[in-house]
């Protein structure tokens, strides 16, 4: 079974590996939804999978406090925060912490995103 929780950022970023006529190599702004998907069974004791209240307290901890309201260009990891290294770097920085994570979903606008899974 999988269990989901949402989230929203809001962050700048500015792409420098696009073209210089590019509209993104400027730094300009988004408010990105993040989805955090995790795999497993359901715990006979709790009836969770996972406690939707320790997925907030990892998100807040490890992602949220690091990129809301943050230029993402100047997170270390992130010198070219395309919402597709944006996923990857929350995969990366959240998985540890969360081993039954199966996907990472960024989307900067409506009808657009990434998805991130372990099979990546």
């Amino acid at each position: 079974m999988e269990v989901y929780r949402s989230f929203r950022i809001h962050a700048s970023r500015h792409l420098p590996g696009l073209a210089d006529g590019h509209i993104c190599k400027k730094m300009h702004g988004h408010t990105f939804n993040i989805t955090i998907s995790c795999i497993g069974k359901i715990n006979d004791k709790t009836g969770f999978i996972i406690d939707f209240y320790d997925i907030d307290h990892l998100f807040n901890n490890y992602i949220h406090s690091k990129i809301d309201h943050k230029v993402l260009n100047d997170v270390e990891g992130l010198d070219n925060p395309t919402s597709e290294n944006l996923a990857n770097w929350i995969w990366n920085t959240l998985h540890p912490h969360l081993s039954i994570l199966s996907k990472v979903t960024v989307s900067e606008d409506h009808g657009t995103g990434i998805i991130y899974s372990k099979e990546n």
